[in-house]
């Protein structure tokens, strides 16, 4: 898996729609300020994320995304969202209790969980989970490492008051979407659920010419 391509891949995909990036990341900004970390907020995390998942999955494939992808996770997987979000507070948390890198290692483990939710909305979230630890067994490292990638890039940030921010974050989010594709393009382009195959959508395979 090439660092460089899928960093190039997300800033060629972001130059289109930067943008309506942008007012996505305000928005979904204001409703986790908003909910902080209340208790509708911790039950209403994964409903909000897989939203913005959602969105910034939807740009790497077409290049195009609408602001009403945000709120998906309430009209097309809100149980299975919601569960999975408060599963993955509540394993991560348990898991931090025994000092923080295990608690890391399974943020990483889990962090294909609402990707994997986008493609298979009726997918279950504890399923979900499952199915991201599969997908992550032996590429934790490489998704690690590319966020190492980008701590040149926070430094910037931090220099400009966090003003870089704006363009930063996008790019970030749609890098971890172009991770996403190519590994379930290693792994088959299949998620394995139950013993069920779910077939990907078709837009999927129309990666971008290397």
């Amino acid at each position: 898996m090439n660092r460089a391509v899928l960093k190039q891949r997300a800033k060629e995909n972001l130059s289109s729609t930067l943008g309506m990036s942008i007012v996505a990341m305000i928005i979904y900004g204001a409703i986790v300020g908003l909910l902080g970390m209340t208790a509708v907020g911790i039950i209403l995390l994964g409903v909000v994320a897989f939203g913005y998942t959602a969105f910034f999955l939807q740009i790497s494939r077409t290049r195009e995304a609408k602001l009403e992808t945000l709120f998906d996770g309430f009209s097309k997987s809100f149980t299975s969202s919601m569960v999975a979000g408060l599963l993955q507070y509540v394993f991560i948390f348990l898991w931090s209790l025994l000092f923080l890198i295990p608690g890391i290692v399974k943020s990483y483990s889990y962090a294909m969980t609402y990707y994997i939710l986008v493609d298979n909305p009726g997918m279950d979230g504890n399923t979900a989970i499952t199915e991201s630890r599969k997908m992550m067994d032996g590429n934790k490292a490489k998704l690690f490492v590319l966020d190492l990638s980008f701590i040149g890039w926070h430094l910037l940030a931090i220099l400009t008051l966090g003003i870089l921010y704006i363009w930063l974050t996008p790019y970030i989010n749609l890098t971890r979407a172009e991770f996403y594709k190519e590994l379930k393009a290693q792994q088959g382009g299949v998620i394995y659920a139950e013993a069920k195959v779910v077939e990907p959508n078709n837009v999927e395979n129309q990666t971008p010419n290397e």
